[in-house]
């Protein structure tokens, strides 16, 4: 499977294979149920779907890597109308937004990590004038220290902002320790970059003990975890974890991607547990969506079999 990364990889940056993808009917069909738009009416209208099936939302407006002022700034302007579109159709108690702080900035020369600090700050400010919450997502791990650096800037003024936690980086079960504080919202997810040795485990095993051990730190934890996994196995050892641990529902949630075992979503909101469906949209969701592909192999294998079940 890894040496389908390369081609992947390259695709992601072809235009030709975008036109072919979004107008020939089966794969247009099929890019539709995992991103559900480019614009704020997909993404407002794909939220009120959820928020109607009783699932709460996160939305992250596409793009990364940014090297251009003004598109930082397009950004933060993409956002600040979404979360003024959430208000008005009153979905903005049920959906919160997710930032990568590399599109709003990040990676800017001289002064990055200070735009992307403002940014993120004007971001905050309107989500919480729309009564919901901001989230920020980690990238590769050359990001983290940067990210969690600005992440504690934040919680100052935006204590409700959340972070997110890669289980794959051996560093995280420390900073699950450092962040299952009272009032921190902290999601974990195993991790999609591809990342050496060194930093990271790369047999899915001991990603996985990995999950579990990080799992139990911020469960016994005084925050809010938010489990981000499509995998059965760990959403019945976390459900069984937050029994143990004495966790009532509504004081953890379950997040999954949208279009990702969306049956499986529902069957778990029925049963009164808290799930939030992570929706990217946007103009960049090509590239988005090649890339997750591309950086790590379960992923296409995932996909593959989503595409013939959606359980």
């Amino acid at each position: 499977m890894g040496l389908l990364r390369q081609p992947l990889l390259l695709l992601a940056r072809s235009g030709a294979v975008k036109r072919l993808v979004t107008t020939l009917p089966v794969s247009a069909g099929v890019v539709a149920g995992y991103v559900p738009g480019e614009d704020d009416d997909a993404a407002v209208g794909a939220t009120a779907g959820l928020v109607d099936d009783g699932l709460k939302v996160t939305l992250d407006f596409l793009g990364e890597d940014t090297l251009d002022a003004a598109q930082a700034t397009a950004t933060v302007e993409a956002y600040t109308g979404l979360l003024h579109a959430l208000a008005a159709r009153g979905l903005a108690r049920h959906a919160e937004v997710s930032v990568k702080l590399t599109a709003i900035g990040l990676a800017l020369p001289d002064h990055g990590p200070a735009v992307a600090l403002e940014n993120a700050r004007v971001i905050c400010r309107a989500a919480r004038n729309a009564g919901t919450t901001v989230t920020l997502d980690m990238e590769d791990h050359t990001t983290t220290d940067k990210t969690l650096a600005i992440l504690r800037d934040l919680r100052k003024d935006f204590p409700e902002t959340g972070a997110v936690l890669q289980a794959y980086l051996r560093r995280t079960e420390a900073d699950c320790r450092a962040l299952a504080y009272e009032g921190s919202r902290v999601r974990l997810c195993k991790g999609a970059y591809h990342e050496p040795e060194s930093v990271a485990f790369t047999e899915r095993i001991e990603v996985d003990k990995s999950f579990v051990r990080c799992l139990k730190v911020l469960l016994a934890g005084q925050g809010y975890p938010m489990v981000a996994t499509h995998d059965p196995r760990m959403v019945e050892i976390a459900a069984s974890l937050a029994s143990r641990y004495g966790r009532p529902p509504g004081s953890y949630e379950f997040q999954m991607l949208y279009g990702i075992r969306p049956e499986e979503q529902k069957r778990l909101a029925a049963a009164g547990e808290t799930v939030r469906v992570y929706v990217p949209y946007g103009q960049e969701w090509y590239g988005y969506l090649m890339r997750r592909l591309a950086e790590r192999p379960q992923n296409l294998t995932f996909f593959l079999r989503s595409l013939v079940s959606k359980k």
